[in-house]
């Protein structure tokens, strides 16, 4: 795609990306929903910080507000909008960035990896059918056959060890961010599935290994795309996995935040569901074949970020 300098023609593949997905949940009788920004209680993961704002915290993701959006009756849901993160600044983070997120009920993981993939094909015949096809899709491989790899697999041979065998939190992380992401595959999409239950977030244990998270990431041109999962539906093993964040935040000398009791009361009536965040600006990025977040977006506020490349190691 030729882009113009004063950015006219990135705008309006944005509105083709957004306009697309938006055209493919309704196709899937999706209910596009919109729930607040500025929020009492973040989720609290290990390594995603939330900024404060007055009383409360803008959202990290929309997730706990759409769970309970599915507790109350939905069944199909999808958003759209702004999302916010403490310390994220560099090629691949900014401290506000565009989220698409949705959950499906009665639907497992790998439900929802098919329709991510649907998702990304219908993406690429808009673009092509408005006469914008991205340039960067032939070299991403996204018409052709996906690679997925376990996080065991990679980690063996990217960092030499197996953290499903053994886990350790601190080095899980560090390798991840600076050995096995960049060692995967860039000319073809390639899926990293089967995490370790200890680093997968609000995941479902896999019922034949306890020890796996049935969970996977996405990457697209070397870019981490998609975060999907089947969802933890248990008050109890959320209440479980809450503390483990804590205990890690802790220990790192991290914001602890408050737990969102409104969200735990909606597992108790919360159906089985699964769920996907995607980066739409790092998409809208590796579409049009750009190495940087800030050739597609405008100029983001220095966020007192450190790291080599403006950010510390972690997750998005």
């Amino acid at each position: 795609m030729n882009v113009s300098s004063d950015g006219v023609d990135i705008e309006r593949a944005r509105a083709e990306l957004v306009g697309a997905c938006r055209d493919f949940f309704a196709s899937r009788g999706y209910c596009e929903v919109f729930t607040p920004v500025m929020i009492a209680a973040p989720a609290m993961e290990e390594n995603i910080d939330a900024v404060p704002c007055r009383d409360g915290y803008l959202r990290t993701s929309p997730e706990l507000q759409m769970k309970i959006l599915i507790a109350r009756g939905h069944s199909r849901i999808f958003q759209i909008g702004p999302c916010f993160r403490l310390g994220e600044l560099g090629p691949l983070h900014r401290p506000e960035f565009l989220m698409l997120e949705w959950y499906r009920t009665r639907c497992t993981h790998l439900d929802i990896l098919l329709e991510t993939r649907c998702l990304l094909q219908g993406i690429l015949r808009r673009f092509e059918e408005a006469g914008r096809p991205p340039a960067g899709a032939n070299r991403l491989g996204l018409k052709g056959p996906w690679e997925t790899i376990t996080v065991r697999e990679a980690f063996l041979r990217s960092a030499g060890w197996d953290p499903i065998a053994e886990f350790d939190e601190d080095r899980f992380w560090s390798d991840l961010v600076l050995k096995v992401e960049p060692d995967l595959p860039s000319e073809v999409p390639v899926v990293l599935t089967e995490y370790p239950a200890a680093a997968g977030g609000f995941a479902r244990r896999k019922e034949q290994d306890p020890r796996i998270a049935e969970r996977w990431e996405l990457y697209v041109g070397g870019v981490e795309i998609a975060n999907g999962c089947a969802e933890i539906i248990s008050r109890q093993e959320h209440l479980e996995r809450l503390q483990q964040a804590a205990d890690y935040r802790r220990r790192h000398g991290k914001p602890l935040y408050p737990i969102d009791e409104g969200f735990l009361a909606a597992l108790d009536h919360m159906p089985s569901c699964a769920g996907v965040a995607v980066g739409l600006d790092r998409l809208l990025m590796v579409l049009l074949g750009y190495e940087s977040l800030d050739e597609v977006t405008p100029p983001a506020l220095s966020s007192g970020a450190d790291g080599p490349d403006g950010h510390q190691p972690q997750r998005s």
